[in-house]
This record gives C-alpha cells, structure tokens and sequence, in this order.
C-alpha cells in the first residue's frame, strides 16, 4: 500500500475502489488493528502509526466493520448501553442509550436480543455502538450492507447528522449510496489513490470505469495511455 490522504474536520469522505483494492486494510491500519511497514498515521496532529488499538480508541476514533459484530445474546438495549458506559459511566450511559434507540427508531425492539434482529437492522444497531460516544472520527466499512431502501434512507438521515461534530469516511459498494451522500470521493487502486472528486466527476472518469471492470491493471498504465 502506498497511500497519501487527508480528512479535514467534520468532513464526510467516502472511499470507493474495486475488491482487493485496500480500502478495508486501511481502516484496519488507521484504527489500529494494522501496523504499517513504512509511513505514518497522523489524527489531529498527533503520531497514531504504532499506538494499540483500545489506546486509538480512546483518542476518538471509532469503526464499524463490514460484518456486524455484536453481543448477539444481549438485547439492544444492552448492546448500545455497554458502548455509552464504556466512554460516560452507567447512569449518563443509560440516557445516552435511551436517546440513541428513539434516534435510530429502535424503541420498540429495545428489549429485542440482538440475534434477532434482521441484516440490517443489526447494521443499523452497530453504526448506534460506533458513533454514541460522539467520536471525533468514524470509520464504517460497508454501512448499508443488505439494508432496505427505507434503512437506507434513515442511515443516509443520520451519517449525515453525524458530521454536526465528527469527521466520517464510509467505505461503500453501493453507488446510489454514495451518490446521495457524498461531498468528496476518493477511488483507491492497488493500495493507491488513483481518483478524487465530486461523484459527478468520478462518474464520468473513464479510467474509474475501467478498474471496476478490470480492463486496467495498474494506475501507471492509466497514466500512461
């Protein structure tokens, strides 16, 4: 990998780019899970690159992963408190939680165990456990994975609110996604950036086109044609 990108504040960044590309790798490098062979990883001007993972946490960086990874025994309700307790303590926890579960429109399943719920409404569950400490940036790796186009249009609703005080890059597959949300994109080739722009203009890029149906093995052939 070979990579070089700055978020500003509050921005909201979505990564695009075909499989194998890097983009989950690069999740996992800035949130910790990852060390890098070479380079640097900076978060508010302050050297992250070789920190552990629960110490990046604390910091304020949160991810959710591609597959949804919850206490699926526990109720929702339980699910969401565990994570405000973590960063608030118990009794401030528990009014963030109650908070959270009207936001996400989860009341009526509060009691719910985790186990039960649907694909996506278990995604929706764990992008609530990723931003209820407000951090100060968020990483969701495929957010709307096997959601309904009626989740989708309630995710989209809250990532969006989400940027009032945190910095927010999504990787997504889905393009009507990205489309509708977007203020910047970046197309990630072989570990590399290889495009960044407005939806418009990667949409009309033909190089972008080309990775995605794998005419084009390497950004230097791209360059160079």
């Amino acid at each position: 990998m070979d990579l070089s990108l700055e978020v500003q504040p509050r921005e909201l960044r979505c990564l695009i780019g075909p499989n194998g590309a890097g983009k989950s790798t690069f999740f996992k490098i800035l949130s910790g899970g990852l060390k890098p062979s070479a380079g640097s990883v900076r978060f508010r001007n302050q050297e992250i690159t070789h920190l552990d993972a629960f110490r990046i946490a604390r910091l304020g960086i949160s991810i959710k992963f591609q597959v949804p990874s919850l206490f699926e025994q526990l109720s929702v309700f339980k699910n969401l408190h565990i994570a405000a307790e973590n960063h608030f303590g118990f009794a401030d926890g528990l009014k963030r939680t109650k908070r959270m579960l009207d936001r996400i429109g989860f009341m009526e399943c509060a009691d719910v165990p985790a186990a039960s719920l649907s694909h996506g409404q278990k995604q929706r569950l764990e992008i609530a456990m990723a931003t209820i400490a407000e951090p100060r940036l968020i990483l969701l790796d495929e957010p709307t994975a096997g959601m309904s186009t009626d989740e989708v249009d309630r995710t989209i609703e809250f990532v969006e609110d989400m940027t009032k005080f945190s910095t927010i890059i999504v990787v997504e597959h889905n393009m009507d996604f990205v489309r509708r949300i977007s203020r910047w994109v970046t197309v990630m080739h072989e570990g590399q950036v290889f495009a960044e722009g407005p939806m418009s203009e990667i949409e009309a890029n033909a190089g972008v086109r080309d990775i995605y149906l794998g005419r084009r093995r390497t950004r230097s052939n791209v360059e160079g044609e």
